[in-house]
C-alpha cells in the first residue's frame, strides 16, 4: 500500500456525486496494490496520525494533527501503481482490482477516523477534480508491506 501525503492549509474534492474539502490537514492520495492488505492500512493510518510536520511556537515541525485540530481528505489513487516500464501508455496491473482496493480503501479511511480525526473522501472510482494549497511545501510518501512501514 502506498499513501501520498500533502500537508495543506486547504484542499478540496469534486466528482458527479461528491464535494468535500477541508482546511488544515492532510490531503492522502491512498493506492492499494496487489499484495496490500488490512494490515498494511493499520501501519499506515497510524503512522499518519502521529506523524508530527505541523510547526510548534518555534517553528519547529512538533505537532501532530490532533494538536491543529486538522482533517484529511483522503482521496484514491490507483495510478500510484502505474508500470512505466514498457511502452509510452502506463499499466495498471500493478493495483488491486476495484472490489478489493474499496474494501482496504474504506477501512483505512476507518482506521484513520479511529484516531479521533475528521476524515472526507473523494468518491472511490471516480472522475474527480482535485484541488489543494500544499503548505510548506510538504509531500511524504508512505508505504507498507506485509505490514510493515518501508
Amino acid at each position: 500500500m502506498k499513501v501520498v501525503l500533502q500537508k495543506v492549509s486547504q484542499a478540496k474534492v469534486t466528482s458527479e456525486n461528491t464535494q468535500n474539502e477541508i482546511k488544515q490537514g492532510f490531503l492522502l492520495l491512498v493506492g492499494v496494490g496487489q499484495e496490500s492488505t488490512y494490515a498494511d492500512a493499520d501501519v499506515i493510518a497510524k503512522k499518519i496520525a502521529k506523524t508530527r510536520i505541523f510547526e510548534d511556537q518555534e517553528g519547529k515541525m512538533n505537532l501532530d494533527i490532533h494538536q491543529v485540530g486538522g482533517e484529511i481528505l483522503s482521496i484514491s489513487q490507483f495510478t500510484i501503481y502505474a508500470s512505466v516500464k514498457k511502452g509510452n501508455r502506463p499499466g495498471f496491473t500493478n493495483a488491486k482490482s476495484p472490489d478489493e482496493a474499496l474494501k482496504i480503501y474504506e477501512y483505512f479511511n476507518e482506521q484513520l477516523a479511529s484516531y479521533n480525526i475528521n476524515v472526507k473522501t473523494g468518491e472511490f472510482g471516480a472522475h474527480m477534480d482535485v484541488s489543494l494549497i500544499n503548505d510548506g511545501p510538504i509531500t511524504i510518501i508512505f508505504e507498507s508491506k506485509d505490514g510493515n512501514i518501508q
